[in-house]
Parts: structure tokens; sequence; C-alpha cells
């Protein structure tokens, strides 16, 4: 649709003209906000297999690598602490956390040692769901999070994963087996890959069903300049064009009707509902981004603190040295203006579905119609608002999908950024390996 196309372009234009690295000028991260209180994101970047749509910072598996890794990361997170920094929560990603059980296990237990941690949430992909992994991981970790991606077994041999996790059945079982270990369990997963049908994305939704998970959180495939050539090759080529309705099937499905299956949580992840038992609402969805603010740790992570956006070392000899060194990681940070800072939170707080104007008020200086008049007046011309009163926004149903595309489009915004950090190694560091560890041909 027009609407989306001019949202897509209009964001874009903005990554580009605003997300572009600088050196840091500084060699740790600026100290905490008094009484704000902190998410942080951990990035592990090993995996053993690396997927053709990923443009995350991550590497092939080689234990002597990740073992020193795990160290220095490690070190980082208590120079947080060294700066006065808390936590309540704890967002691990990847890559593939769980790569190192025992590495990841001291991780956790230190960080619960050194901060007022609540909870920790880890991702972990499914040939992880076995008991020698989950037993460790219980009661160290309230949230596991696994990528599935899809059930469908055709998607998963394209995506290379169907022969080291399982055919979707599989996956199902292994889901089910794990529920006991956690206070929750979310499944990741991808819709619009270019041979996904309608139908085969609703035999996807009853998968999740099935699999009895307390959450699914639906990503948008979405590319950058650095997997474009291998997603086009081992993927296809992408259709935004019937993105709208995919989005409408997964949110009608999950959450629509007189007697929905699942509640929205924001506009792309959604809870079961039980109607036995209260649900406990602190068990959230804590992926780093839908923070404001946030530390990033770890190579090729990206922190956004005090009006910056800093991104880690790519290079895992980079990293290490500069935390063997006594400095943090960085190496290069944008500074984004107040508008764009309004923007992050107009998109933001729509995403988790309830934007508070007093709040934009109070941080701002100016009400959400002053400073930010086009986004505004944009939005409301495409109905975009259920309650629209001097106190907040909440989406309506066309809403929720114009911020969804908001959000894709400032994914890939984010994508940019770590090519920009990418483009700085050497070697074949510089290239995304896929696979075992093979460049793009």
């Amino acid at each position: 649709m027009l609407s989306e196309q001019i949202l897509s372009r209009a964001i874009r234009t903005m990554s580009k003209q605003q997300l572009k690295l600088m050196p840091p000028g500084q060699t740790h991260m600026p100290p905490p906000e008094s009484g704000k209180i902190y998410t942080l994101y951990m990035h592990v970047p090993f995996c053993e297999r690396l997927c053709p749509y990923c443009s995350f910072n991550r590497y092939p598996f080689k234990e002597e690598v990740a073992a020193g890794y795990f160290t220095n990361l490690r070190k980082e997170m208590l120079m947080l602490k060294e700066r006065g920094y808390d936590f309540e929560s704890i967002y691990i990603g990847g890559g593939t956390p769980t790569v190192m059980i025992d590495e990841l296990c001291e991780t956790i237990d230190l960080a619960r040692k050194s901060f007022t941690i609540g909870e920790v949430s880890t991702e972990t992909n499914p040939n992880h769901l076995t008991k020698p992994y989950l037993e460790k991981l219980q009661g160290r970790v309230q949230r596991l999070s696994v990528g599935v991606q899809s059930f469908d077994d055709t998607l998963l041999k394209q995506m290379d994963r169907y022969e080291k996790y399982g055919s979707g059945q599989e996956i199902i079982a292994r889901i089910a087996e794990a529920l006991p270990y956690f206070e929750a369990l979310n499944v990741d997963m991808i819709f619009n890959f270019p041979s996904q049908t309608e139908e085969v994305l609703q035999k996807d939704v009853e998968g999740i069903v099935q699999s009895g998970c307390e959450q699914v959180t639906y990503h948008p495939l979405h590319m950058s300049s650095a997997t474009k050539r291998q997603m086009t090759a081992t993927l296809g080529k992408m259709d935004y064009g019937r993105e709208r309705r995919f989005y409408q099937i997964i949110d009608e499905t999950l959450a629509g009707g007189d007697d929905p299956l699942f509640r929205r949580r924001s506009v792309c992840a959604f809870d079961r509902i039980d109607p036995d038992e209260q649900i406990d609402q602190s068990i959230e969805t804590i992926r780093a981004i839908s923070h404001e603010e946030y530390p990033a740790i770890g190579s090729g992570a990206v922190t956004h603190l005090q009006g910056c956006v800093y991104v880690n070392n790519f290079g895992i000899d980079e990293y290490n040295a500069a935390i063997e060194a006594g400095r943090m990681s960085l190496m290069g940070r944008t500074v984004l203006h107040k508008r764009n800072l309004m923007r992050h939170r107009f998109m933001m707080q729509l995403y988790n579905l309830r934007l508070d104007k007093v709040q934009f008020q109070e941080d701002f200086g100016c009400s959400i119609e002053a400073g930010l008049s086009l986004e505004m007046a944009f939005m409301r011309l495409h109905k975009a608002f259920e309650v629209d009163n001097e106190d907040e926004l909440i989406p309506t149903p066309a809403g929720r999908y114009l911020i969804h595309v908001m959000y894709r489009e400032f994914l890939t915004g984010l994508n940019s950024l770590r090519n920009q950090a990418r483009d700085t190694l050497t070697g074949v560091e510089r290239e995304l390996l896929f696979g075992e560890g093979k460049p793009a041909q």
C-alpha cells in the first residue's frame, strides 16, 4: 500500500542521514543517570550454523575462541558495575548464548552476585532444548527464547537449519518438553519468507498453538545490503507487497475474535491466555531494543545511552584486546538529536501498544503534537489511533501494522550501523559468513 511505502522510504532516508558512525571519543560508556532503571544486553556472537538472513555480529563456533571471549564478557560486565550501574534484568542474545553452557551459567551467576537481577532472559536454538542444558538453565533463567523461525521443513532446509535442528514436528516436541523448566518460554518466528505461502504461515501459527509455548514473537524478514545476495540465493526475492496480509493472519489467528488464545503484548509479541491461572505480568518480552536506553556488552553489541548510540568492535581480537587493556570496546558512536529521540520514543511506546503523552511532555518539554506534527498528522490521516486523548495514544489494527513497518525499517537502520562497523575489519572477518563459516559466493 502507498502509506507503508511512504513510511518505509521516509525512515530509510532518515536512517541514512542520521545513523553514521564517528569515532567514539571515549574509552568507557557514560555513567548511569540517577534513578534510572536499566536492562543489560549481552551479546554472544558464536553459532554452530550461520543463517543466511542474519546480519548480527556472529562467527562460527570454536571452543578455544569462545572460552576466552566469555572471560572478557564478564570483565566488561564488571566495568559497568565500576561505573555505577545496577540492572533489574538481563537479556543475552546472539549468536547462540548457550553454545558453551557452563560459561554462560558462570556469567549469569556473576551477574546475580554483582547486580540486583530480578530476571534473566536468554536466547537458544532448538538443538539445546535437551535435559543437560535445561537442567543447568533452570533457576538461572526465567525466560528462554528459542529461535525457531518456522516449523515448515522446506523453509528449514532453505535456511540450512533442518539438518542441525531437526524437523518442525521434532522442534514442537522439544518445546513442549522444555516448558516446565522456565517461568516463560518464548518462540521466535520469522514471517514473509519469499517462498512462504499463506497456507505455510497458517500452519506455522498452528504449530505455535500446538507447542504450548507461553509467548511468541514474530519478526518480519528484512534484509541488509550485507545479507541481500545470500538471502536471495537461498530464500528467493523479497516481496513486501504481501507482508500486510501475512501480519493480519498472525495477529487475527492468535489474538483476534471473541475467544482468543493469546493476548497482544506488543505489535508482534503475544502471550498465551491461561483461563485458569493469573498471568505473571513481570515476565515480559525483554528485547534489549524494547527499552529506550540500555547498555550493551560484547563484540558487535549496540548501546543506546544519553542520546547516543555506541557500537562495540566487531572483530573478536580487537574486542578482547580492548577489554584486556582495561577499556571498553567502543569503536564508534552516533549522536541522536532531540527530534530523533522523540521519534524513537514514538515508535517504541506505540510498538508496546501505548504511548504516554504526559510522560512525553515531561521528558521533551513539548507535546507530541508540537514535537512530531508531521508524524501525528500522517498517523491520524490513516486512522492509526483507537485512543487519542490528552493522556495517551493506543493504536488501531491499521495503526499496529504501520508501527510494524516503522519497526522493520528501524531494524534495517541498525543493520546499516553494523555494516559500517563490519567495514572497518580486514580479511575474512569482514565477510558475513554462512553455514559452517564460509564467505558468501
